[in-house]
């Protein structure tokens, strides 16, 4: 579709405008100090003691235990040498144990001072890593060369993320506008890639695009008229290590584009797939029957795809959920406040686009369907 010509140069032209050429890059900021890897040799529970005192008698009843981890650091200023670190056993601390490798926090001072140290987190990488590795076998078994497609894609959509997105964000250009160019970028990469340069592809696209649009206006439009500032914890933690300003709206709303292209793609590739297939089924039908068959097709998947998004996005914010419900307030406080009123906006913002994004990809499915060939329409890419 010539349509997509200049949408596409306009992303391209986007990119190039909002990357950050000529600035200096955002300096690295790690919030609890540099970051070393260490594995824990040993451990020892026992009444928490300053360094040197030594416990005489039996600890108080309401003495408070602390977990004492012998460590021996694998990186950093000192790698190869044993360390000890004592911490408070409570509700919120990690458990560890003999054997876990752990990640500590450096603060720049003696590395041979145990205070300079504090462990932070496991390490994760290998599990992380096995389970890429049976999601990507996942994929090519089922998938073979589409999948292997697939996966590509996916690897050039972080990269994106990575080297476009984020390095342009954090350099201060407009988070939404970036994200608009960022989402479309990976969109135009993703389904042809995946899918084929075809017109079902195309239309597959154009529909996500449209949705897209509708999204970004209603989540800027709420946003405002709900007065969201975007000044989460995180959002006013990345905004004291950047020492400039950032638009914490335009960040949300760039969350919002981001978020519900993953899903959009899902409902526009599926709608033009099943009008497709049923021009190819019965090549009698026209455009209106291919519209109301693929519609029905729709209400069932945009129901399911919806209840995805509700589900993805109360997942993320159970935390908050839980914390918001011991405050003792009454239910509409707790939906008006900051941080669940975002994700209430980005919810319903995005489930609007969603519902738009099938009687809109299937209409334009149909009609460009009912007019190609028959030769083409049995083709595999349609």
């Amino acid at each position: 579709m010539w349509l997509l010509i200049p949408l596409a140069v306009a992303t391209v032209a986007g990119m190039i405008l909002l990357y950050p050429w000529n600035k200096d890059p955002a300096k690295s900021v790690f919030p609890q100090g540099t970051p070393v890897s260490a594995t824990v040799t040993g451990t020892i529970t026992g009444p928490c003691l300053a360094e040197g005192q030594v416990q005489v008698g039996e600890p108080p009843p309401d003495a408070k235990p602390c977990l004492t981890s012998e460590l021996a650091m694998t990186d950093g200023p000192g790698a190869g040498k044993p360390l000890k670190l004592t911490l408070p056993i409570e509700p919120s601390t990690p458990r560890f144990a003999a054997g876990d490798k752990v990640v500590l926090s450096y603060n720049g001072g003696d590395a041979a001072n145990p205070a300079s140290f504090q462990i932070v987190d496991f390490q994760r990488g290998t599990p992380l890593l096995l389970l890429a590795g049976l999601f990507a076998l996942a994929v090519i078994v089922l998938g073979r060369w589409q999948g292997l497609a697939a996966l590509i894609a996916l690897g050039l959509s972080f990269l994106v993320l990575a080297f476009f997105v984020l390095p342009s964000i954090l350099a201060g250009e407009s988070p939404l506008l970036v994200a608009i160019a960022g989402a479309g970028a990976i969109m135009f990469v993703a389904l042809y890639l995946t899918h084929g340069l075809s017109a079902r592809t195309s239309v597959a696209v154009l529909g996500t695009l449209m949705s897209l649009v509708l999204i970004g206006v209603l989540s800027a439009i709420f946003s405002a008229a709900a007065s969201l500032t975007g000044l989460d914890d995180s959002t006013s933690q990345l905004i004291g290590s950047l020492g400039h300003g950032i638009d914490a709206r335009g960040l949300l709303l760039a969350g919002v584009v981001i978020g519900a292209l993953g899903v959009l793609d899902d409902v526009t590739v599926t709608q033009t797939s099943a009008v497709w297939e049923l021009r190819r089924a019965n090549p009698a039908l026209g455009w209106r029957e291919l519209y109301g068959a693929g519609l029905r097709i729709g209400r069932d998947h945009v129901g399911s795809a919806v209840n995805t998004l509700v589900m993805a996005y109360a997942g993320a914010a159970l935390p908050v959920l839980l914390y918001t419900s011991l405050s003792g307030v009454r239910l509409g406080s707790i939906l008006g406040a900051e941080d669940i009123a975002q994700e209430i906006v980005r919810t319903l913002a995005g489930s609007v686009g969603i519902v738009a994004a099938v009687p809109v990809t299937t209409v334009l499915a149909a009609l460009i369907a009912s007019r190609e060939p028959q030769s083409l329409v049995s083709g595999k890419d349609g």
